[in-house]
């Protein structure tokens, strides 16, 4: 059975799921599901400074997840996790 695949929201770039971090909508900010498990609308990112950076430039974000999030804080969130990845 193939692995599920989704696509980068900041690069748009389809890959197999597991290779993607999944961050979820919770009360105007986002939180990083590592288990990929967490109820509600994921998006999904490469953990790529890169990726997240164009997706914050294009409000992808907000749009994937369909809700008013700050961005701010979600680029936080985001970039917290990514620098404990290295």
């Amino acid at each position: 059975m193939p692995a599920p695949v989704r696509a980068c929201i900041g690069c748009r770039i389809r890959d197999e799921k597991h290779r993607l971090i999944r961050v979820v909508a919770c009360d105007r900010s986002v939180v990083v599901d590592i288990g990929q498990t967490q109820p509600g609308r994921g998006a999904y990112l490469h953990p790529k400074p890169e990726c997240l950076e164009r997706a914050l430039k294009r409000r992808s974000l907000g749009r994937a997840l369909r809700s008013e999030i700050d961005g701010q804080q979600a680029a936080v969130t985001i970039r917290q996790f990514l620098g404990a990845l290295t």
